[in-house]
């Protein structure tokens, strides 16, 4: 799933590509992605697009007042032509949800693979019309997002603090990859209750979530759309490396396993080199 990193990146990409283009054409491939009725689609051909912005994975682009608003989900993706194909988009019938083409010929695809279906398309009068985008937390690079802002959210907060990391309606924009990230960086067990963090490790966390969020989005930064997917795998510590050595200490980075996600950690950079109980590998192991 693309988290903030990659949106900025997307964000930064579109809106080189597209502030000032006029929209010419939309189509949709998917009836059930487009979670708005009022106003349609249609009310966007004609316009210039003025603006592109994030809002946590939300991406928002500003048609001349009108919002096309998108949240990428797990399995979608925004593939961009700079000679858009003229073949219509036939429902149902490809990867492709929806299609934006601009006036000079380019335009995007926003596809969905796979059979679980999260992408999800707004057209709306304001960004906070969308449900997800009116209940989003603080964005932890805005400049209002302090470390005094961080200890106010973690206190007596009873949660595991890699749950919170993720809860979109505390933070903004992080999500499993870089909350794995954030956690290692910061030498902290991803079951750890938020409420029980010491000042010395609120601010180490402050400082590591700030650090790798800025990292990342400057190696996405610049990248084309099609490779910021391999830009954040490679960029990756801990996340999506269970069974490779961790690069702070050489352990074993393992894994915790949930119904649909896992979790991955280096046990002796985070948990005092104590496994994490994993229940479903142990139930494979027996």
């Amino acid at each position: 799933m693309p988290e903030l990193p990659e949106v900025q990146a997307l964000v930064d990409f579109l809106a080189e590509r597209t502030t000032g283009r006029v929209v010419t054409d939309v189509e949709l491939g998917s009836i059930a992605v487009l979670k708005t009725f009022d106003p349609g689609p249609d009310t966007l051909v004609g316009r210039p697009i003025d603006a592109v912005t994030r809002h946590g994975k939300f991406v928002d682009l500003d048609v001349d007042g009108t919002h096309l608003v998108f949240h990428l989900a797990r399995a979608g993706w925004l593939r961009w032509s700079d000679a858009l194909s003229t073949t219509r988009v036939r429902p149902g019938k490809s990867p492709i949800a929806l299609r934006v083409r601009l006036d000079d010929g380019s335009g995007f695809d926003l596809t969905e693979a796979g059979t679980r279906k999260g992408l999800a398309t707004y057209v709306v009068g304001q960004a906070g019309e969308v449900p997800g985008v009116a209940s989003l937390g603080p964005d932890p690079l805005s400049d209002g997002f302090t470390r005094e802002s961080l200890g106010q959210i973690l206190a007596g907060r009873r949660t595991q603090i890699k749950g919170v990391l993720r809860d979109q309606s505390v933070i903004a924009g992080v999500g499993n990859a870089y909350s794995d990230e954030i956690l290692h960086a910061a030498r902290l067990s991803p079951y750890t209750l938020a409420a029980n963090l010491s000042t010395e490790q609120v601010d180490t966390l402050y400082a590591e979530l700030r650090r790798v969020l800025i990292g990342a989005v400057g190696v996405a930064s610049g990248k084309p759309a099609k490779e910021l997917k391999d830009a954040k795998r490679a960029g990756m510590s801990v996340h999506g490396r269970a069974g490779q050595p961790c690069p702070v200490c050489g352990d074993t980075v393992r894994e915790v396993s949930f119904a649909d996600t896992a979790l991955q950690y280096c046990p002796t950079c985070q948990t005092g080199g104590k496994p994490l109980a994993d229940r479903r590998m142990s139930r494979l192991l027996k």
